[in-house]
């Protein structure tokens, strides 16, 4: 039945879950959740329209108000977000697809006009980022976070330890730790944001320690089949950087191997840049390190996504904006068909202008490449 298409169109195994491609659709923030922060219809239908994905790793959701960094992104710390999610899972499930939920912390990467009572967000230490946060009042300068406390830490852990629990609750497959572009975690692991002078700073197994009690807090709740993570080795998404990246994720993700986690979901380059850093390691090299399934991602096409299956660089392909304006992106790379464009103005907020209305191939496209 597969045997005359590429692998990346075939199914595979990712832990207990069947995926019927190896295609992913990538998080992306739509800024479009309610005053709530939760998902409301018009996430039903563009999830649902989106169905035909591998495996769609739904938006970054955050795991409690104080991880919040952008205007109108969802969460997955309330009762009514729970409610709200798993009308989008079942949604997804009744379309035959798959659906993991990343779980999301931004650190630093926020303002006091999003943050509960007008707080500083808060951060691993005192270093301001070069960044604006998106607001009501549009982008404004980010000030220089609250250091957490080292006592702080393991209600953070808990709050993914919920959110993790939320989640299967709300009917995800499975869930994606965000440790990539420069938000919490990704915070903790680099020496450009991490000043500590505890045992949660300064040398590489200190610098992991808080991120791994998070892998393990989620580990616990869905088991590592049903867990993946994210990272950025060499992006500098959001201000953030170490000044020996190679060493640190190697040991990073050995620890992760270790753990059993299901994929390693890894940003090649810069976030949506370039896919290599001119001076830095070749982040690709970790699938060696890592005993899980590998997903490549970024400004990969067809063609790119089919050889990097075939010769075994990656088991699993994301593809981000494409699906903003392709909901059926998996059968349109299959039969080689145009790609509708995108409309960048319609990223961010709104309705379904630019959302759930973007159309699939017409019939006769579609019997003209079958």
């Amino acid at each position: 039945m597969h045997a005359n298409l590429p692998k990346l169109f075939q199914p595979i195994d990712l832990g207990p879950v069947r995926l019927s491609n190896r295609i992913v659709m990538t998080p992306l923030t739509r800024s479009r959740a309610d005053a709530d922060d939760a998902p409301h219809d018009l996430h039903v239908e563009y999830y649902r329209q989106r169905a035909s994905a591998g495996i769609i790793v739904a938006e970054a959701s955050q795991v409690s108000p104080q991880g919040k960094g952008y205007i109108a992104t969802p969460g997955i710390h309330s009762e009514l977000q729970v409610e709200r999610w798993r009308k989008v899972t079942d949604a997804v499930h009744a379309a035959g697809g798959r659906m993991f939920l990343q779980l999301w912390h931004v650190g630093r990467i926020s303002h006091p006009d999003l943050q509960p009572d007008g707080e500083l967000p808060v951060a691993p230490s005192a270093v301001r980022p070069q960044a604006q946060a998106f607001t009501a009042d549009g982008f404004k300068d980010i000030p220089t976070p609250r250091p957490l406390e080292a006592g702080e830490l393991a209600g953070i852990v808990e709050d993914y330890r919920r959110a993790a629990e939320n989640a299967k609750r709300a009917g995800f497959d499975g869930v994606e730790i965000h440790s990539a572009n420069g938000y919490l975690l990704d915070q903790f692991l680099r020496d450009k944001t991490n000043r500590r002078e505890d045992a949660y700073g300064g040398s590489i197994e200190n610098r992991m320690r808080f991120p791994l009690q998070v892998v393990d807090a989620v580990v616990d709740v869905f088991g590592a089949a049903r867990v993946g993570i994210r990272i950025s080795p060499v992006s500098p998404a959001n201000d953030i950087a170490d000044s020996d990246p190679e060493p640190l994720f190697g040991a990073y993700v050995r620890a992760l191997s270790e753990r059993g986690l299901v994929y390693l979901h890894v940003i090649e380059g810069a976030t949506r840049g370039p896919r290599s850093v001119e001076g830095q390691f070749d982040p690709a090299t970790l699938k060696a390190d890592f005993a899980g399934l590998y997903m490549g991602n970024n400004g990969y096409d067809r063609a790119l996504a089919v050889a990097a299956v075939e010769e075994g660089r990656a088991d699993l392909v994301a593809f981000g904006r494409p699906f903003i304006s392709n909901p059926d992106l998996v059968e349109r790379l299959k039969l080689q068909a145009p790609l509708a464009a995108f409309d960048e103005t319609t990223f961010y907020g709104g309705g379904e202008k630019g959302y759930t209305d973007y159309p699939r191939l017409a019939e006769g496209q579609r019997a003209a490449r079958a």
